[in-house]
């Protein structure tokens, strides 16, 4: 063997025995987090979530076409850092989406960009990517300086017929379609209409120290902030990650909130003969967990806030054969339970809030029944006395009516008697005890 082929092979050696020592170290990266977590520069830094939604497919009826335009999605953040990240997800695309270029900045107003932090963002060094069908592209990292709480403009120009065949519904945040052309790194957006869901992107990250973590929120409309304000952010995540915040210390705390409309914890969305749904409110939180949650970058705690559709909905928007009974849905809480200890992530139960006299206008179902309201008392019950969860959130004893607790209080409704208004959400993310993800 001659002495440059040994000097190789040691290197090699030297490189595999340091990157099994980091995987050790933290044993909840993927590989690939792993390789990366000393970021582009090497500054001994990893990758943390700031800001991400759950990627849906699209609602019958409803999908958005975009061709040879320019889209500019706008995100508010929530730990700051000085290098950031982009996700874009084709998951359930069935034909390759084509970028043709991209860019992220700070928002400004409107559709409008800081033009001094306007920055090109590449994948695998090209500005322009093909994410392959039920695949995701992750962008190359750029420096840029990410104020924690502040927004961002990611720019997507896409030069063909693109259908949305991947977005998320419910985004509450307004943002912007252009008219025809490549406007990614313009600072006044040319803007055709507005749009009120994240079509394809799904996820942004930033550089933090290694004692930077993320929180996942996995949950149905009440984690994706239904009733709340649109632009406001004033979902309990949102409220959430400004305490964190302000109480972590010089701790980065990113708060991820991966809330669908309609999601349970057992079932896929309903897709039989009639429903206005189709496979838009997601598959069950069972089945999502892997990609939402674990896949997240720098996860060490998940708030779980499913069971309520599991348990509302049969017999109004789905067939009544689909009821659950308690022993079920305390069955599934378990296996997250478990499949979150296996990767070292702290795993906190939230209660399910009333919902008497709760309703759904469009299609019209009203869901309760003293059988379901002997269901969700059972299950509440265990997730408060279970002693299972790694920390437990009463969202149940925050928002009810003192005096009538199987309904909503009042001054929280949003109307539909089971959604908090801006008002509920912020009392119930304002209760949360920041010990529970190690903060004062």
């Amino acid at each position: 063997m001659n002495r440059r082929i040994a000097t190789t092979l040691t290197c090699a050696a030297l490189t595999l025995l340091l990157f099994i020592a980091a995987c050790a170290r933290n044993p909840t990266k993927s590989a690939t987090d792993a390789a990366e977590s000393g970021t582009a520069d090497g500054r001994g830094e990893h990758w943390i979530g700031t800001w991400a939604t759950a990627p849906q497919p699209f609602m019958p009826g409803a999908l958005e076409h975009f061709q040879n335009q320019s889209l500019r999605l706008i995100v508010h953040v929530s730990a700051g850092g000085k290098q950031v990240r982009v996700k874009i997800s084709n998951a359930y695309g069935d034909q390759p989406l084509v970028i043709a270029g991209a860019h992220i900045a700070r928002r400004s107003a409107a559709a409008e960009i800081d033009p001094s932090t306007d920055r090109r963002l590449t994948f695998h060094g090209q500005a322009a990517t093909t994410v392959a069908a039920k695949g995701l592209e992750v962008s190359d990292p750029v420096d840029l300086e990410v104020p924690a709480l502040s927004d961002l403009a990611i720019s997507i120009f896409l030069p063909q017929p693109t259908d949305a065949t991947t977005s998320h519904l419910l985004a509450l945040q307004t943002s912007y379609v252009s008219t025809a052309g490549d406007f990614t790194g313009s600072a006044k957006f040319p803007v055709a209409k507005t749009i009120d869901s994240w079509p394809f992107l799904t996820g942004v990250d930033v550089a933090a120290s290694d004692r930077g973590v993320a929180v996942v929120a996995l949950g149905s409309s009440l984690t994706d902030g239904d009733g709340s304000s649109l632009d406001g952010n004033r979902r309990w995540p949102d409220v959430l990650a400004e305490r964190l915040q302000k109480g972590g210390g010089n701790v980065a705390v990113g708060v991820l909130n991966e809330g669908i409309i309609g999601n349970r914890l057992l079932t896929d969305s309903p897709q039989q003969k009639g429903s206005p749904f189709g496979a838009a409110l997601g598959q069950a939180g069972l089945a999502r967990f892997e990609r939402d949650v674990l896949e997240q970058a720098g996860v060490r705690y998940v708030i779980v806030g499913l069971g309520i559709n599991d348990i509302g909905m049969p017999g109004a928007l789905t067939p009544a054969s689909e009821q659950v009974s308690a022993e079920s849905l305390i069955a599934g809480y378990r296996k997250l339970i478990a499949r979150g200890h296996e990767k070292g992530i702290r795993v906190i139960g939230s209660t399910n809030p009333p919902f008497e006299n709760s309703f759904l206008r469009d299609p019209p179902a009203k869901f309760y029944t003293s059988e379901k309201e002997a269901v969700r008392q059972k299950v509440n019950d265990w997730i408060r006395d279970g002693g299972e969860f790694d920390g437990v959130i009463d969202f149940d004893a925050l928002v009810r009516d003192p005096g009538h607790v199987t309904q909503l209080l009042p001054k929280y409704d949003s109307g539909d008697h089971l959604h908090p208004n801006d008002a509920g959400y912020e009392a119930s993310a304002n209760a949360i005890s920041l010990a529970l993800f190690g903060a004062r």
